[in-house]
């Protein structure tokens, strides 16, 4: 008899584009994860309305994401690919967990305090309770697992917070969660302040690679890329921080080890260092972007997978709801 899978989620939001640290934090790494796992990924929309977003052009990045999602080798045949706002259940269990989590809890998220800051015109509910709705998502489907990188590790510890806190007070219901942590890349730092993580809501464009940026513009900001006065390429994150988030990124994109890659430039400049990283980057870009291309010129195989997806997600999100409905007191009538 096969051996059931363990069950992981992930999501990410449609919103601007995507850089190659939410590619190597995430998407990259659910190919790698979706054969052995029993898969759920999202286009987390709700999550991304907590900031105001144009209607039309979070439909647009909706559909784009699902086709980039495809185009970096996320198989739909093997994994459930949906959007959360398609699954009503995400709403209707953030309701119920919100009974159980405390304002003091949300106002103590690093997220959410960097946010307020960024955005101090619209510090709105959904934007302190973001992470009860992650928890929702997470929770809805008793995922084993979360691929998550460090700047959201409280938000798992919360997730399993609010988990246990529902099991003792209920009874066992859901899953506690564990967190998957890639160690090399698993924080991609800004190029023109590597102190800080890549984001793709940077204030310095030059500090990010896009998703969809042309070799001629990676190249550029690589070579613009911020290094120290030094010349010697090696890792040492606390005293050459620059250096050390450009071989992370090397060393991501080739497959290589962080040894192999310090070797490799032993000797050589950053100018031919900067080089290589950039070409490293549009190797991999260049063909995921041609593909997502290819597959947006065909909305309604986009649209398939979507409600196909929407539909298994459902299946499962209601099990769960359906008995945190019961446990917490919710007449459903008779079944």
């Amino acid at each position: 008899m096969e051996e059931k899978k363990k069950v992981l989620y992930s999501a990410v939001q449609p919103t601007n584009n995507l850089t190659i640290g939410n590619y190597v934090g995430a998407i990259r790494n659910w190919v790698q994860l979706q054969s052995e796992y029993d898969c759920y990924y999202a286009i987390a929309n709700m999550h991304a309305i907590t900031v105001k977003q144009e209607p039309a052009l979070l439909r647009q990045r909706t559909l784009e994401l699902l086709a980039l999602y495809i185009a970096c080798g996320v198989d739909p045949e093997q994994c459930v690919l949906y959007v959360q706002s398609q699954v009503p259940c995400h709403a209707e269990l953030a309701w119920v967990l919100n009974t159980i989590t405390y304002v003091g809890e949300m106002e103590r998220m690093t997220q959410f305090k960097d946010k307020s800051a960024r955005h101090a015109e619209n510090i709105n509910m959904g934007l302190m309770d973001y992470p009860v709705l992650m928890a929702a998502d997470i929770l809805l489907y008793q995922a084993d697992v979360v691929p998550v990188g460090l700047d959201q590790r409280q938000h798992l510890e919360i997730t399993r917070d609010i988990a246990v806190r529902f099991n003792n007070r209920y009874s066992p219901t859901f899953t506690v969660p564990e967190g998957i942590y890639r160690k090399v890349g698993a924080k991609i730092c800004d190029l023109q302040d590597p102190t800080k993580k890549m984001s793709k809501s940077g204030e310095d464009p030059n500090g990010a690679i896009f998703m969809g940026d042309d070799k001629d513009t990676i190249l550029r900001k690589c070579k613009r890329a911020v290094t120290d006065s030094e010349t010697e390429v090696r890792y040492d994150p606390d005293t050459k921080p620059g250096v050390s988030n450009l071989l992370s990124i090397y060393s991501v994109m080739t497959g290589k080890t962080m040894d192999e890659s310090v070797r490799e430039f032993a000797g050589k400049g950053y100018g031919d260092f900067k080089l290589a990283v950039g070409e490293a980057v549009a190797d991999v870009l260049i063909p995921i972007q041609q593909e997502q291309k290819r597959l947006l010129a065909d909305k309604a195989y986009l649209n398939g997978v979507l409600n196909r997806g929407a539909e298994a997600a459902f299946r499962t999100a209601r099990k769960t709801l359906s008995k945190v409905y019961r446990k917490v007191g919710f007449y459903q009538g008779d079944k």
